[in-house]
């Protein structure tokens, strides 16, 4: 049978499943950004085309157990990681400002999780416009829970190369990132 039959339908006949939206979908559907340039490209196009792809593969991973595991996703994840690093709190400004996204990002995830007893809010007694967020002791519980399986799933996804390749592949990237950091100063 050929690639375009299934059960001797035409290609044009199989039904696809509907992505369900606003659903991460699992890592065999990432998009290939590397075939989107051929072998004559600029080598560091090429680069950044694999390390992008290679990004996109273990986030979609990580969503998809996230989602699987403890019902959440990677944003909750992500705003719980800051805030576990700092048991003070952190102002919603500064979360916003870590993790890269608005501040109606922040509040929208931090509404959920503070309906879910994960995290408190509570005014800055210098500056009452200010706002602080803080894991409660639950969401401590539960971040402790999500962060050991999220490290062994990464550890597990960089399984494929020995303890020497991910040296030598973080130190190479450190290079780079430092370049970036060095040449791109305003």
């Amino acid at each position: 049978m050929s690639k375009s039959t299934q059960a001797g339908k035409p290609a044009a006949a199989i039904e696809k499943k509907p992505s369900r939206k606003g659903v991460a979908q699992p890592a065999e559907n990432v998009v290939d950004l590397e075939m989107s340039t051929g072998a004559d490209s600029h080598m560091g196009l090429r680069l950044w085309l694999r390390m992008l792809t290679t990004t996109n593969l273990v986030q979609a991973e990580l969503r998809k157990r996230l989602r699987n595991e403890f019902d959440t996703t990677l944003p909750r994840f992500d705003l719980m990681a800051q805030l576990e690093r700092h048991p003070e709190g952190l102002k919603m400004t500064e979360l916003s400002r870590r993790m890269m996204v608005t501040g109606g990002n922040v509040t929208g995830i931090t509404d959920q999780l503070e309906k879910e007893g994960l995290v408190l809010r509570s005014a800055d007694p210098n500056d009452r416009r200010s706002i602080s967020v803080c894991l409660t002791a639950a969401g401590r519980k539960a971040f402790d829970r999500m962060a050991a399986a999220h490290e062994q799933w990464v550890v597990e996804m960089f399984g494929g190369l020995s303890i020497d390749e991910k040296m030598r592949t973080h130190e190479r990237l450190g290079k780079l990132k430092q370049h970036l950091l060095d040449s791109l100063k305003d």
